[in-house]
Formats: structure tokens, sequence, C-alpha cells
């Protein structure tokens, strides 16, 4: 053992290499769920929602887009109501996902709070949400903001997720959709362009290498010590 890593087990490392970063690249469409905050009718987080799912079906992703009406609220329901196995069967599809809130009280909203609190950090050994990209996106009725982007990222590196650097803020949001949704040109709509095409980059760039970029000395070590005790207890 190296002198200056006393503290290190050396069997758990893995050098990081540059070949273990190679890949057969996946030939399905990248698959992106995408969330939404609002149940309101005019719901401009869901316009956004449903321009994004435009621009990634464009890019040639495969999407769903979870509806959280009938979702309830977290521990409200057994974890085998409909709308949560619903809602955690499409993030263990996914790859990558968009998460859209509107601020309300300079926050995100409770019903994107909820859709995310409902996705497990774990199921037994399977993580629903680790390594998969993520974009984050918000619409206001103000100024611009970024409060709820901000925090959004923070639940995104808590889920373990790669959020990737863009982002989208739409200020004053009910002049930038027309009356039957649809966004208006603007410079809004074209940093939901850049979003969108940068979370499939990431996506393809990511999804094959994932167990690999999310592989863990501290979990690599506390497996070693279980398995070398369950060879201790089967020797006794």
């Amino acid at each position: 053992m190296p002198s200056n890593l006393p503290n290190v087990v050396i069997d758990s490392l893995c050098m990081p290499t540059i070949d273990r970063l190679h890949a057969t690249p996946s030939t399905h469409p990248p698959r992106i769920l995408l969330l939404y905050g609002s149940l309101r009718e005019r719901s401009y987080s869901r316009f956004l929602t449903l321009e994004a799912e435009r621009l990634l079906k464009y890019f040639g992703a495969e999407t769903r887009i979870f509806d959280p009406h009938g979702l309830p609220l977290p521990d409200g329901a057994a974890i085998d109501h409909p709308k949560v196995q619903e809602l955690r069967d499409l993030s263990l599809w996914s790859e990558g996902q968009v998460w859209t809130s509107p601020e309300r009280h300079g926050a995100m909203s409770g019903v994107i709070k909820a859709q995310i609190d409902w996705i497990p950090l774990s199921v037994g050994a399977v993580r629903p949400t680790l390594g998969r990209t993520l974009a984050v996106m918000q619409v206001s009725g103000g100024s611009q903001s970024f409060n709820a982007v901000n925090q959004l990222r923070v639940l995104g590196r808590w889920m373990r997720m790669v959020t990737i650097p863009n982002q989208s803020s739409v200020a004053k949001a009910y002049q930038e959709f027309d009356e039957v949704g649809r966004m208006k040109p603007s410079s809004y709509y074209d940093r939901v362009v850049d979003v969108m095409e940068e979370l499939v980059k990431f996506t393809l760039l990511t999804r094959d290498i994932s167990p690999y970029l999310t592989d863990r000395y501290s979990e690599r070590k506390d497996a070693a010590e279980k398995l070398s005790d369950r060879v201790k207890l089967a020797a006794i």
C-alpha cells in the first residue's frame, strides 16, 4: 500500500482510464421522460414541456410525458398505487429526463416536487435515476428568475443524475405562448432548443457508459467487506 494513502483499500480502487469510456453505442433512440409541475388547464409548464417534446422527437428521441393528475401526495398512498407505479416505471424506462416547474412563492411547485419525491433513490439493488441525464426548465409569471431551476438542480444531484449545464427560464410566460399553447418565436424559445439539443447530446454521450461513470470506490469497498464477512461466517 502506498505510504501516502494509508486509509485507502487499494484492492477496491479503480484506476480511471480512457479505454473504459469506450462502449458499443446503443442503436435505439434516446429515451426521455418529461415531468411538468402544474395541474392548471392552461398550464405554461405543460406547454413548455410539449414544446420540449416536439424538439426531442425531432432530434430522434423517444419520449414519454407523465400526467401528474391523480398522483397522490408523497406517503399519502401505497407504492402500488397505479399512478405511483406508472411514474416509477417511466423513470426506470428513461435514459434522460426533463423537469419543468412554474415558480411559485419563489420556489418550485408542490406538483413537481411530489413527482420527484415518489421516485425512490433505490429499489433493492436498482437506482431509478442513477446516471440518467437531466435538463431543468421553469416558467415565471413575472420577471426572469432562476429559483426553481436552481432547486431542481439540487434535487437532480441528490437523485444522482447528470444534470446538463444549460437550462431554460421563461419570464412572463403568459406572453410567450399563443392561444393554443404554442410557444412564440423569441430568445426564450431559442434557449429551449439549445437545452433539448444539449440533453440529447449528453444522453448519447453517457448512456452506454453510465455504469462505469457511476461506479464508486466507497460502494466497491463496502461490497468487498460484506463479501469477506459472509465468507468468514461460512467458514465457522
